[in-house]
């Protein structure tokens, strides 16, 4: 369980990769990303970063460029933040929309054949 200064940390280093990654990171893979949740550890080493992204298949070619600019990213997050220890960052493709999407589909399925079979 994550203290609330972990939590408020997880929030402000999100808000500021998101402006990072949108604003001053000039990669054009970078276009589709969508950052969506941070992670730190306890002691800051480290970070997950959940990322997702429009196009599906655009995902591997959008964590690599991720990953590549990790390094620039930790330098404009020590340059903005005020914390001792900027985390060493690791990416994380987020597909926890498509599930929700795969699972509202085959609720409705459900709910469709249960009304065809009551109406019979």
């Amino acid at each position: 369980m994550a203290t609330f200064r972990i939590e408020r940390l997880n929030r402000e280093f999100l808000r500021d990769m998101a402006d990072i990654v949108a604003n001053r990171l000039k990669d054009e893979r970078l276009r589709d990303a969508m950052l969506t949740g941070v992670e730190c550890s306890r002691d800051l080493s480290h970070a997950k970063v959940y990322f997702t992204v429009l196009d599906y298949s655009s995902a591997e070619g959008v964590k690599s460029a991720l990953d590549s600019c990790a390094g620039r990213i930790r330098g404009f997050l020590g340059r903005d933040m005020r914390v001792r220890q900027v985390p060493e960052l690791r990416f994380v493709f987020d597909d926890s929309e498509r599930k929700a999407r795969e699972i509202d589909a085959l609720i409705d399925r459900v709910m469709k054949e249960d009304s065809f079979g009551k109406s019979q």
